[in-house]
């Protein structure tokens, strides 16, 4: 799909209706994990409203591509998006971690429609991209696997297993991407356990590997459209984002990584997002 600069303001304004929805939901839930999902909506809106081929009416589609949120604390920005591509009613949004609604506080493929697999156990989900991949070379479908973690994520052992599984057996199917915003939930990413440089150890290990601003609509569809021709490895971006962006206040402060807002930070939060408390009510 060609990205016309109507194509690309119009994603610019998904993704402002998709972080207020993300704050909205955190704050009337009272818990939930702000900062990594606001880094994350532009991501998932190049992914969900340009890049992938998906279909709300069939979500078991064979020939879809996947879409996997390893850095599964992030799911209020997924379910946003999911929300507004039509795979369920808004209103669902308004009852996350609450019993007996269909969001819970980390995807959970048995209750969300349109999620791939459970996920927030963190490190798991590219080996089931792996998964997901070699089962569809094994049957000709042409679907891409795009797995999004976490920086403070790929601290996790398993994830180079995985990357090394994925360069073994050629998977040019799968396209993964570091949300790099450079925190995690007890501090800097560098300070507990340092990741960089991490574009060239992904390369190391026999991935075509790619640098992008992970909130610049342009650069982040521009990374992904030539991951589709690479033929033989994966493909890495490594996205460098902020944490809680979009919110002035919590934008780069590790205390967001798991703190709802209140009320009172939503009405301080969404005029900078170009909406007031009284238009986007709390229902």
């Amino acid at each position: 799909m060609t990205l016309t600069p109507a194509k690309l303001d119009e994603l610019k304004e998904t993704a402002r209706h998709l972080r207020i929805d993300v704050l909205k939901m955190l704050t009337l839930a009272g818990s939930g994990h702000t900062g990594g999902s606001l880094s994350a909506v532009d991501i998932i809106t190049a992914l969900y409203f340009h890049k992938m081929r998906h279909d709300p009416q069939n979500p078991r589609w064979d020939e879809r591509d996947r879409f996997i949120l390893s850095k599964g604390h992030g799911g209020p920005a997924l379910y946003a998006a999911l929300s507004k591509a039509g795979y369920f009613d808004r209103r669902h949004l308004w009852q996350l971690r609450q019993a007996g609604g269909i969001l819970q506080g980390h995807p959970f493929s048995r209750s969300t429609p349109g999620l791939e697999c459970t996920s927030g156990s963190l490190g798991q989900g590219l080996s089931i991209a792996n998964g997901i991949a070699l089962a569809c070379k094994l049957t000709k479908k042409s679907c891409q696997i795009y797995v999004l973690l976490g920086d403070g994520e790929i601290q996790e052992g398993q994830v180079w297993e995985a990357a090394m599984s994925a360069a073994h057996h050629k998977l040019d199917n799968i396209c993964a991407i570091v949300d790099n915003n450079g925190l995690q939930i007890d501090g800097s990413v560098d300070g507990i356990k340092s990741l960089n440089p991490i574009a060239p150890r992904w390369r190391a290990f026999g991935w075509e590997t790619r640098e992008i601003d992970g909130h610049d609509l342009k650069q982040i569809i521009q990374a992904l459209d030539p991951a589709d021709k690479v033929k033989g490895k994966p493909q890495m971006i490594v996205a460098h984002t902020i944490k809680g962006k979009g919110v002035s206040f919590m934008e780069g402060k590790v205390g967001y990584h798991g703190v709802a807002p209140t009320r009172e930070e939503l009405k301080r939060a969404l005029p900078e997002l170009g909406a007031s408390i009284e238009a986007e009510s709390l229902l």
